[in-house]
């Protein structure tokens, strides 16, 4: 400070650090109406599976254009083309089908569970990968599948749950 400027009152500086206070801001009755239309499993179930679906497709799409068929050296051009584009859209919808079954039974298990225990936290996904797993093993694995696929889904559930931070 120079002997000509004045020292800062405290209020001067006790104004300038204070946080400014805004007002809290209602939703809207749209915004109400939207979140209570999104809290209901059934259609945050159908949404996931839908977009599980899309996501199964293009992977299947491109994991299904990587397929080399074993006779390359012996097809032509449009053999080739014709091959493989039946290879992605075997693929596509394979994988279209099985993620759509997946995010649609995690997110209705994740949504009933939440409800239930009216909490939002890691438990739910782990409950969710459980019974997603479990389900998805079963058809082929029996009830020991069923097992390993609860625990295994369960395990990848909280690992991405954790690493993505949602709870705290």
């Amino acid at each position: 400070m120079t002997e000509n400027t004045p020292p800062a009152s405290v209020n001067e500086t006790t104004e300038k650090t204070a946080a400014v206070i805004e007002p809290i801001r209602l939703p809207t009755i749209e915004e109400v109406r939207g979140q209570d239309i999104w809290n209901n499993c059934a259609v945050r179930s159908v949404a996931s599976g839908i977009m599980g679906g899309g996501l199964g497709m293009a992977m299947g799409l491109f994991l299904g254009a990587l397929d080399n068929p074993i006779q390359q050296e012996q097809m032509t051009g449009r053999q080739l083309f014709v091959y493989t584009a039946k290879q992605m859209g075997g693929r596509s919808w394979h994988s279209c089908k099985a993620f759509a079954v997946m995010g649609l039974i995690f997110s209705a298990a994740e949504c009933v569970v939440e409800k239930a225990r009216a909490k939002h936290d890691i438990t739910n996904s782990a409950i969710a990968g459980c019974v997603t797993g479990g389900a998805i093993s079963a058809k082929t694995g029996g009830p020991k599948g069923a097992c390993l696929g609860c625990a295994g889904f369960a395990a990848f559930s909280v690992a991405i749950e954790k690493f993505l931070d949602r709870h705290e």
